[in-house]
């Protein structure tokens, strides 16, 4: 048995970095269908998000075990990207660290703004992603149903959720508040339809802001969200209205999973032509990023502020809720133990089953045949005897089981569960 990942984080790696290495949109189907292609007995997750990129694999064989030079060499070629350009903030995690690492990306403790909720459905939308490309089996799917569960148990036993804890919120009650005294006065523009521009117009409107424009590439969905917020008079309005719609906003917060920016220099001077140069704050919460960096430096009264902006001020948030991470922490560790506990009886169960079995067969059909021979023994006599020997399988039986438990800890031990297979005549 074999757990992995691979990844690169908000910590390891800046936004430059994971916006290139990012699986948006088309990119994920063509991944899973690489991923299959190069390693095809292992199992493999995908989470992509603005703070990460991560490639979760398992299998039961280590021979079939990709290797991290491996992935890496993946992610270079389909990204088409040198590997000494991001091999150094490329980390890895094997094994129960690698589960303790995905139980803490579920649980927010590792996301830039501690306790955010959005993290939790990014991993299920994640392990949903690669159930349909039919990536995942029976080690992923553990893992990523362990991780569900871990979330909830932070969620509803600590206090880290309290606040602000979404990225939208600390953004625009940070920076925002920055540049602007007020917001319901301010035209805002909320570019995407997701559950990032849902969680950042909710956000928004305890905020008292009044007037929202949601455009996205389908109108649909625009429509769809702009509905559940219609008492502060969200309207939807078609991607070709875009240009339109950047030249009134006062504050624009960007969603969209689009591969390359959405809003290139030449598109946002025109804009700011329109607009008469007035004072805007953006807000790129996308990873590629949506608008291209060097907006910022159209004119001073440009604010452009992406993820990697965020970095003080959740420092911060992290510094404030000391004790409920730590918490957090034991949670996560006291549910990656039992995960492994659970990983390490399904590798060798069987094993340690038909073994057991086979014993007391044997002393079963011993004590059975002194019996027919010893039958002046009486009841009491017979028991002392059955119990001597049960005593006596349970004994030799240790050594080899307890070598079989320590060897799992390490990984499935095929070695020695097939010297065991053949030393007893063990069938499958």
């Amino acid at each position: 048995m074999n757990l992995q990942v691979v990844y690169c984080n908000h910590q390891s790696a800046n936004l430059s970095i994971r916006e290139r290495l990012a699986f948006a949109g088309d990119k994920l189907e063509a991944a899973y269908r690489e991923l299959a292609s190069r390693f095809r007995s292992s199992e493999f997750v995908v989470l992509s998000t603005c703070n990460r990129v991560e490639v979760y694999s398992a299998q039961e064989s280590p021979d079939a075990a990709p290797t991290r030079k491996q992935i890496a060499e993946f992610v270079s070629e389909f990204h088409r990207l040198p590997l000494e350009e991001f091999s150094d903030e490329l980390l890895a995690e094997t094994g129960p660290d690698a589960v303790r690492h995905l139980f803490r990306v579920a649980s927010s403790l590792d996301s830039m703004v501690l306790g955010e909720p959005q993290i939790v459905n990014q991993v299920k939308e994640a392990y949903q992603a690669a159930q349909d490309h039919n990536a995942c089996g029976p080690l992923t799917h553990a893992m990523f149903q362990g991780a569900i569960r871990v979330s909830a148990r932070v969620r509803s036993e600590t206090r880290l959720a309290e606040g602000r804890v979404s990225i939208a919120s600390v953004a625009v009650g940070d920076f925002g508040r920055g540049i602007f005294d007020r917001f319901d006065d301010k035209r805002v523009l909320i570019l995407g339809a997701g559950e990032m521009a849902e969680e950042t117009l909710r956000y928004l409107c305890e905020e008292g802001v009044r007037h929202v424009t949601v455009v996205n590439r389908s109108l649909e969905r625009a429509e769809k969200l702009a509905a559940q917020f219609s008492s502060i008079g969200a309207r939807p309005r078609s991607w070709e209205a875009l240009d339109e719609e950047l030249a009134c906003a006062d504050m624009i917060v960007s969603t969209t999973g689009a591969s390359e920016p959405v809003v290139d220099v030449n598109r946002f001077r025109a804009a700011r032509r329109r607009s008469g140069e007035k004072p805007v704050f953006i807000l790129d919460l996308g990873a590629p990023r949506d608008f291209a960096p060097a907006i910022a430096d159209l004119d001073d009264n440009v604010f452009l502020y992406d993820i990697d902006a965020l970095e003080e001020t959740c420092e911060q948030n992290r510094k404030s809720r000391y004790r409920e991470i730590e918490k957090a922490q034991l949670i996560v560790h006291e549910e990656a133990e039992r995960f492994m506990q659970d990983v390490y009886h399904m590798a060798t169960g069987p094993i340690v089953k038909r073994l057991r079995e086979q014993w007391h067969d044997v002393s079963r059909d011993e004590l059975a045949r002194l019996r027919a021979k010893m039958a002046h023994l009486s009841t009491a006599d017979l028991e002392t005897v059955e119990r001597s020997v049960e005593r006596i399988v349970n004994k030799l039986l240790h050594p080899p089981l307890e070598a079989l438990r320590h060897e799992a800890k390490a990984g499935t031990p095929h070695g020695l569960i097939d010297a065991l297979k053949r030393l007893f005549h063990l069938r499958d």
